[in-house]
């Protein structure tokens, strides 16, 4: 079968060569590929080093996004792509040599529209911050009950996986990406093959390899974007997709709430006080095995990944819930990009 990569990028300049190396090193037959870069006007050295690989490779092919949002390069792409099988790449990830004869394998056998494996997620450095960021972005207290993050033992039907390895005519039953959508466009598209009877599969034996954000500021920046488009995604869909979605919210909203309360009535603050203990209580259950590896300092930092995880989604999902007033629209070019 035919196989087209399809792998949106913006000022990757740091991954993207490790990551398209990675995509060469593929067991896949390189006559039955095509590698289809879409990149959203990057103003570091992507470019050049995309067309440098393009050079050498005559399967690499570069397509352009104007729009510099993930959404419209991935439908530039799909409309672009010649294969069978459409596999959805992203430039922060490495991947084995079998990542894609493995999804591809499980596409035919499973019968399933997508395919994905497990997400790994490593630090770019071995700095403290880094680290803290990788083992807060694989673990239950961070992440939920997400299981591409968190592992599975067997194959699984679920309701999202990273990336995706599809079969063509999936974009033709289900349609293309949501354009209005810069984050959160896997889950809407994921949720519209589900209700539709399409089908998701996570095969637990295909992994690649995530490289974290370097910065609490650059997690901070993602998960506020994160939360700001579900609302978005819960109005298009008609329903919140998962509860652990709406914990972080829930957390922020109890303590701006019990902050206001503190300034009104001056029992408000053993209230605000109270909460805000149950929550380091529950950061210190969380950390506390790190303490035994990284010590101290690398259960502090853990903590405050997780902390920046949650209060940053928080904050941008209740941001987000302007997207459930009428007529309200996104042009996507006041956007700020999180690269």
């Amino acid at each position: 079968m035919r196989v087209s990569i399809i792998l949106p990028c913006r000022n990757e300049e740091g991954y993207i060569e490790a990551c398209l190396h990675s995509i060469l090193a593929t067991d896949y037959p390189h006559e039955l590929l095509e590698i289809l870069v879409v990149d959203g006007r990057s103003d570091d050295g992507t470019r050049t080093t995309v067309e440098r690989c393009r050079a050498k490779v005559p399967f690499i092919h570069v397509i352009d996004n104007p729009e510099r949002i993930v959404p419209t390069a991935l439908n530039r792409a799909i409309r672009r792509a010649t294969g069978d099988v459409i596999v959805r790449m992203d430039a922060h990830v490495v991947y084995p040599p079998d990542y894609v004869p493995r999804l591809v394998e499980a596409l035919v056998e499973s019968g399933a529209d997508n395919v994905g494996g497990r997400l790994v997620t490593l630090p770019p450095s071995q700095d403290l911050i880094p680290r803290a960021i990788a083992q807060a972005l694989s673990h239950p207290f961070g992440v939920g009950n997400s299981h591409f993050r968190i592992g599975t033992e067997e194959p699984r039907w679920v309701d999202t996986v990273p990336f995706g390895c599809f079969r063509r005519d999936a974009f033709t039953r289900f349609g293309l990406f949501d354009e209005d959508l810069v984050r959160n466009q896997d889950d809407e598209f994921n949720h519209r093959v589900i209700s539709r009877g399409g089908r998701i599969l996570l095969v637990p034996g295909v992994v690649s390899f995530y490289y974290a954000r370097t910065s609490l500021k650059q997690v901070a920046r993602m998960y506020y974007q994160y939360g700001y488009f579900k609302p978005l995604v819960a109005r298009k869909i008609g329903r919140i997709l998962t509860l652990r979605q709406l914990i972080p919210t829930v957390f922020v909203l109890g303590l701006l709430s019990t902050a206001l309360l503190a300034l009104l009535w001056n029992p408000g603050v053993w209230v605000l006080a109270g909460l805000l203990g149950a929550y380091a209580l529950a950061l210190v259950s969380a950390t506390l095995p790190a303490a035994t590896t990284g010590g101290v300092r690398g259960a502090i930092a853990l903590a405050a990944a997780f902390a920046t995880m949650h209060v940053s989604y928080g904050f941008g999902f209740l941001r987000g819930f302007r997207w459930l007033l009428p007529r309200r629209r996104r042009p996507a070019e006041s956007i700020p990009l999180s690269r």
